[in-house]
């Protein structure tokens, strides 16, 4: 008889993917379609002329994430962490292979949307509706959004313009606007690194609800901690390339040996010796005190 087992669903396909950014110097502009065609038939010698300067910043990755999987997104800097999740948010072209998504990814934060001119209630409703939320799926979740980000705990700052928020509220008032919606693929990075134990904790817990909804969460983060709190699997992204891709707990402790990391666990207090024993008194004497002398 056949084992039945549950068929994991496909999310985010990456295959053999490069992602090469282009610092342009001199002489490069936009011209017509055309122009734009033959310059990248002609792109070596275009880009050798035209002083540009290529950066290879994702190489070759390739992987499968599946529903209901939460994904933690690891190396040192640079290494394309960040570069890879706006390319499977479709904010960036790949230079070649290709990225499939099913549904769409949403990259936590909706920064472009959010205005610091406007006050943090303006900005919940710009937020969400930048996210696809009707006004009055934003008014009945409007009081849970700004409970959860934890900024007017010390006074009323959702009615004071974004501009005067420290960067660590700004982004927990951006990590509640987002997880107030359920998404098909969040893509997270770096938003847990801000707030207290406290809103970490409160996160972790609804990215776990966002994974019970059947949606696949990837999280990027240089805090061990909440890569191993959150996330079942670990990709570890090192100059471009995919290093290693498996259980957390086996991803990190590899990275931790690479980074030097881990902590050594603590010395053990080295065991007292003993005092040295007294001399025993002599028989007949149990006390120890002194015996006369006969005269």
């Amino acid at each position: 008889m056949a084992e039945h087992t549950q068929e994991k669903v496909p999310t985010v396909v990456a295959d053999d993917v490069d992602i090469v950014y282009r610092v342009n110097g001199t002489g490069a502009g936009r011209g017509t379609a055309t122009a734009a065609l033959n310059r990248i038939l002609r792109r070596k010698q275009a880009e050798k002329a035209a002083g540009v300067r290529t950066v290879h910043a994702v190489k070759k990755v390739s992987f499968v994430a599946y529903k209901g999987e939460a994904i933690g997104l690891i190396g040192t800097n640079g290494s394309g962490k960040s570069t890879l999740l706006k390319a499977v948010a479709g904010l960036l072209p790949v230079e070649s292979g290709h990225i499939y998504t099913d549904g769409q990814p949403s990259l936590l934060g909706v920064n472009a949307a959010l205005m610091n001119d406007l006050t943090g209630e303006r900005n919940v409703f710009l937020g969400g509706l930048a996210m696809g939320m009707s006004r009055e799926q934003i008014k009945e979740r409007y009081q849970d959004i700004v409970d959860f980000s934890g900024i007017n705990e010390k006074g009323d700052f959702i009615t004071l313009p974004m501009r005067t928020y420290s960067s660590g509220m700004a982004a927990r008032l951006r990590f509640s606007i987002a997880a107030a919606k359920d998404h098909d693929v969040l893509l997270i990075d770096e938003a847990l690194a801000t707030g207290d134990r406290s809103f970490q904790k409160r996160s972790e817990a609804r990215i776990r609800e966002l994974r019970q909804h059947a949606g696949t969460v990837f999280l990027v983060s240089h805090n061990n901690k909440s890569i191993r709190d959150t996330c079942e699997r670990v990709l570890w992204l090192e100059r471009g390339e995919l290093r290693m891709d498996g259980p957390t707990d086996e991803v990190m402790k590899e990275y931790e040996a690479f980074t030097g990391d881990k902590k050594p666990a603590p010395k053990k207090p080295a065991a007292k010796k003993p005092a040295p024993a007294a001399e025993a008194p002599a028989a007949g004497n149990q006390g120890g005190a002194k015996v006369p002398l006969p005269s």
